[in-house]
């Protein structure tokens, strides 16, 4: 017999979110007032946020204010990366992002997921790791428990379910290695 999921079981599990409710709350105001209404340029005053919840921000990293950030003590981006409009990084799980990383705008880095075969719907967190000198195109699905490794590539409309090699451009959905950088 199928299983049939039954929402009123479910539960987040305790210490899931990496703080408390009234912290998580206190963000999500934060980013309300001051991080999405900042002004374009304002990419020091959007670090200097992000990393008083948490985040680790390396030098010079430009996040634009559309960009939305679930649990920024959940995230680490590397030194001179981009971050443009309208990206999510829906940190459930740990996600990091090297050194000169471009991650275009729309895209979607994923790190929750839930057991379909769980009656309760039980709710699981994958961290994913993107390197260094990696570009991420526009409109990119990233899975959870993603690696994609130095210097690759990720097409435009891109779906990404299995890790990335070095160096190498990948497209479509799911995306494929199509050849080296």
């Amino acid at each position: 017999m199928p299983i049939k999921q039954d929402l009123s079981k479910y539960k987040t599990p305790e210490g899931f979110r990496g703080r408390s409710k009234y912290f998580v709350l206190i963000w999500w105001i934060t980013y309300a007032l001051f991080f999405r209404p900042s002004l374009q340029p304002l990419y020091g005053w959007r670090r200097f946020l992000l990393r008083c919840f948490g985040a680790k921000i390396g030098k010079k990293v430009l996040i634009r204010p559309t960009a939305r950030i679930t649990y920024p003590w959940k995230v680490k981006i590397g030194d001179y990366s981009w971050i443009g409009d309208e990206v999510q990084l829906y940190s459930l799980g740990d996600i990091s992002v090297g050194e000169h990383t471009v991650i275009s705008q729309r895209s979607y880095i994923c790190t929750g997921t839930h057991d379909y075969n769980s009656e309760s719907f039980d709710i699981h967190a994958h961290p994913i790791t993107i390197g260094n000198h990696c570009w991420i195109a526009t409109d990119v699905f990233v899975s959870p428990g993603i690696t994609i490794a130095d210097g690759a590539v990720v097409g435009a409309r891109s779906t990404v379910v299995k890790n990335i090699n070095p160096y190498t451009i990948n497209i479509g959905s799911p995306s494929k290695e199509i050849k080296n950088r």
